[in-house]
């Protein structure tokens, strides 16, 4: 087998990324503090085409050389908002009919693997703080509460990590693929 070349990946560029459709997915960062870990979700978001990227509270905007390392100029193509609180952020989701969702260890979630994302709704995927998670405020605002399964030491992935993997389990569910030229 030989690596793809550049020419061979077929990447779009800014200005066509902006216009295609996304989708249906809104991520809200809740107070979410590394720079390095907003540039890869940034990134995320653009590979899988994300509606919009939501930072709130402490999550710093761009632009930011730090946000740039890992986010190697997704920063420029994601849509993304500031929100002063992750409640207001929610508050006007819930308003435009998102379904939202945390991605937090909590009593009675969903394991991600059981949850079918329904073509045609709209969703917003929760993502906390490093150390905290999702602030227990934000949790009692959701309508569902998915996790991810571990079977390891450890309690938790890093939030780039887990929130790449929910974005992707959206992306096998809500499936742009099929839009793909």
């Amino acid at each position: 087998m030989e690596k793809k070349s550049i020419r061979d990946l077929n990447r779009t560029d800014i200005e066509h990324f902006k216009r295609q459709p996304k989708m249906s997915l809104t991520v809200v960062l809740d107070n979410v503090r590394s720079l390095n870990n907003i540039g890869a979700i940034f990134r995320t978001c653009d590979a899988f085409a994300v509606e919009r990227l939501a930072l709130c509270g402490i999550s710093k905007c761009p632009p930011s050389p730090e946000i740039h390392k890992t986010a190697l100029g997704a920063e420029d193509s994601v849509n993304w908002t500031y929100h002063p609180t992750t409640e207001e952020c929610i508050e006007e989701l819930q308003r435009d009919g998102y379904t939202i969702c945390c991605l937090e260890q909590v009593k009675g979630s969903i394991e991600l693997q059981e949850f079918l994302p329904q073509p045609g709704r709209r969703y917003a995927l929760i993502l906390g703080h490093e150390v905290d998670g999702v602030d227990q405020g934000i949790v009692n605002q959701c309508d569902i509460c998915l996790e991810i399964p571990q079977h390891g030491t450890k309690h938790s992935l890093n939030v780039s990590v887990s929130g790449g993997i929910a974005i992707w389990h959206f992306f096998e569910n809500l499936s742009l693929r099929s839009n793909k030229p």
